[in-house]
């Protein structure tokens, strides 16, 4: 098998980065990105490194032009994406009820949260169904799940829940080849985000991330998963 070439969004910290250091420690060739330049022009480094076949691109999900850039580097030197990990995400709204939140905070939250992924899934999805293998995993949150839904963090939430939404329609639309679409729930991780009391390591958040990043062929599609067991909607 050629190396395969896996998209991280998100990746200068947290799961994404370490979901970038586990894909490459497996041998994928890893593209990392980020929004802030110097943040992910370090975190590439250091996994470079540590001998990792990483490379660094900037990426800010919300601007059309900086997807399609990474769209032609990416086409353009390795033909295509074989992995893509929706990971970059925002949460802007800890500890305020739904009536409280301004419209524009949904609205921004949206345009990471939804539709980044979304911009990215159109842009290399189709060079997945071409080459006939590909792997996207949307990284959500047990926050989205309409079945234990509560009233704090509510843009976020609603994000994820669109997220999740997102993932099914994605994956129906291509059922029966060989690009897998999942959402995965990572868990409360010590991150910057999690804060440092969260009860899970960044290894343990990324293990299934990776785990759905590099399904075999006979795997699941259009599934909510976290340590790897299917969760409720």
């Amino acid at each position: 098998m050629s190396m395969r070439t896996a998209i991280v969004t998100g990746a200068n910290r947290g799961i994404g980065f370490e979901t970038c250091r586990q894909l490459a420690g497996l041998g994928y060739r890893v593209v990392l990105t980020s929004r802030d330049v110097s943040q992910g022009m370090a975190a590439a480094e250091r996994l470079l490194q540590q001998g990792s076949d990483v490379i660094y691109r900037p990426l800010d999900v919300t601007s059309h032009l900086h997807v399609m850039d990474l769209f032609h580097y990416v086409r353009r030197n390795f033909g295509g994406a074989d992995v893509l990990v929706n990971n970059a995400a925002v949460y802007p709204d800890e500890g305020r009820a739904p009536l409280e939140v301004e419209v524009e905070v949904y609205r921004t939250t949206m345009d990471v949260n939804l539709y980044g992924p979304l911009r990215l899934c159109r842009a290399f999805m189709p060079l997945m169904l071409e080459s006939g293998y590909g792997r996207v995993v949307n990284v959500s949150s047990g926050s989205g799940q309409i079945s234990s839904m509560v009233a704090d963090t509510p843009s976020y939430r609603l994000s994820k829940l669109a997220l999740n939404g997102l993932t099914l329609m994605l994956a129906d639309e291509v059922r029966g080849s060989n690009v897998l679409v999942n959402a995965v729930c990572p868990g409360w991780v010590r991150t910057e985000m999690g804060g440092p009391t969260a009860p899970r390591s960044v290894e343990q958040g990324a293990d299934g991330v990776v785990w759905l990043a590099t399904l075999p062929d006979d795997g699941p599609s259009g599934g909510f998963f976290r340590d790897r067991q299917p969760i409720e909607w």
